[in-house]
């Protein structure tokens, strides 16, 4: 699962759409990382990698909670990649763009945002599902060995261009 979006403006969010989105995009990857850890250690060689988004690295004007949890993410990545390595475990954040899935078929139903998102993104389309796969796999391996504490765009160039989305009244 890649997380739960209410996209609002941040003025008409309520506390019942904070605790959604604290719940379903934090507390959960938290206490999963708090249940695996001995696993982990037992490996000597654990490997977190959470699901974040380019909304947890830049702005956008919908979403402001959404963004603040995949933000969450990278932290927490970057905590326990510090706190953990002397478990032999790694620990990282993969934040894609927008990706052809079932579940964001809503979001490409909307085409003046569609057409928005990607006019600021050097690649000019969203990824597939694959491009994020194969991130996450490499984060698996022995060859990704020295990496930790890292959030990598996987956002076909988004977080160096930036993006801003103002909605329609």
């Amino acid at each position: 699962m890649w997380g739960v979006l209410r996209g609002k403006p941040t003025t008409e969010y309520v506390a019942e759409d904070f605790a959604f989105h604290i719940s379903a995009n934090v507390e959960a990857a938290y206490h999963f990382c708090q249940l695996s850890h001995p696993l982990l250690k037992a490996s000597s060689y654990g490997s977190i990698i959470f699901m974040s988004s380019v909304a947890g690295v830049v702005s956008f004007d919908c979403g402001s909670i959404y963004g603040l949890t995949k933000g969450a993410l990278n932290q927490l990545a970057r905590n326990l990649a510090c706190e953990w390595a002397k478990d032999g475990i790694r620990a990282n954040a993969v934040a894609p763009n927008a990706v052809k899935t079932a579940q964001s078929q809503s979001f490409f139903d909307n085409v003046s945002l569609k057409e928005e998102l990607f006019a600021r993104t050097p690649l000019g389309r969203a990824g597939e599902p694959n491009e994020v796969a194969s991130l996450l796999v490499f984060l698996c391996l022995p060859a990704a060995s020295y990496i930790t504490g890292q959030t990598i765009c996987v956002d076909g160039g988004l977080t160096v261009n930036g993006f801003s989305y103002q909605p329609q009244a």
